[in-house]
């Protein structure tokens, strides 16, 4: 990095060639499949300003990540919205597949999955997205947002990338701003059929991903040991979090991003306001629908136990 910081007078590659090239061979892919973004955030708008429009769908899933219904208005698209789960279900209020493709019509043109979810949480594995892709027209996109992916520990929960080659209607996302920890520098990536690709190259702005952003996430994908121990401590304190919530009355489905779903069966405001007031800030949910709920992310066990002391300190409101 240090050779990168004596270079700052320079444009980056405008291809990102080297981060492709090593991508490419992350996950036995040509660096034709591959196209890099100002994070994924920036990938998943602009997939629904080349693909849809006015008078055609969006789809996602009531309680998907707020930037599906930002894209489908930045391009002038409807966003339809799937019902979740049911709250009791194994994962409440998670996709319900099924009901997305009940949604779908000739005018659907994307279709955003996040898998994991956020904010919930939630996940469906890859043997029922392989079902679910199966029913779906070839005319329409579905994304799979893997931001939290790395976090991950059930089994049954894989990268869709090994799905692509059945289905050249699958874009899949993912971005070095989670596990990885390079949220400051901005860089995602998302994989598709090479003539997708080659769609969103043409409209991509020239240099969307910063010289230290290039050679930083470079270097992040070489470092298998430092992401086996960043997912092994995440999944240990996800696991001790939850379960200290839990010992509090406070409903915690079960979560595989680096966040937890926290439901007080009441306004959370009053909560929030109360772990404000001593340190700590949580992230809100009723924007998404969810004024019952906060999401924590998880922390050092430290910070976890800040959390549990300011919940504790604010009492009955808590």
């Amino acid at each position: 990095m240090l050779a990168v910081i004596h270079q700052l007078h320079r444009y980056p590659d405008p291809l990102g060639g080297d981060l492709k090239k090593a991508l490419a061979a992350r996950h036995g892919l040509g660096t034709d499949r591959i196209a890099l973004g100002n994070g994924s955030h920036e990938l998943l708008m602009m997939l629904a300003q080349v693909f849809t429009g006015p008078g055609r769908d969006v789809v996602a899933s009531q309680y998907g990540f707020a930037v599906y219904a930002l894209a489908a208005q930045a391009a002038g698209a409807a966003l339809c919205t799937a019902p979740a789960l049911a709250v009791g279900d194994d994962q409440p209020r998670g996709h319900d597949l099924q009901a997305i493709r009940r949604l779908m019509s000739w005018r659907t043109r994307i279709v955003y999955l996040a898998n994991p979810n956020n904010p919930t949480g939630t996940w469906f594995t890859t043997d029922e997205l392989a079902r679910f892709l199966s029913d779906v027209p070839a005319g329409t996109l579905v994304v799979v947002d893997e931001a939290y992916l790395e976090y991950a520990t059930d089994p049954a929960l894989r990268s869709a990338l090994g799905l692509l080659d059945a289905h050249p209607n699958l874009v899949v996302t993912r971005t070095f701003s989670k596990a990885y920890g390079l949220a400051g520098l901005r860089v995602g990536y998302l994989c598709a059929h090479p003539e997708l690709v080659a769609v969103l190259e043409r409209v991509r702005e020239s240099f969307n991903v910063n010289l230290p952003g290039l050679a930083a996430a470079e270097a992040a994908l070489g470092d298998d040991e430092h992401l086996a121990w960043v997912r092994a401590r995440n999944a240990e304190e996800r696991d001790w979090l939850a379960t200290q919530l839990s010992a509090r009355g406070i409903a915690v489905p079960p979560s595989q991003t680096n966040f937890v779903l926290a439901d007080f069966g009441r306004d959370a405001g009053p909560v929030e306001a109360g772990l404000v007031a001593h340190g700590v800030v949580p992230r809100p949910m009723g924007g998404y629908g969810l004024p019952t709920c906060l999401r924590f992310t998880v922390g050092t066990r430290d910070e976890n136990r800040r959390l549990l002391q300011g919940l504790d300190a604010a009492g009955p409101a808590a």
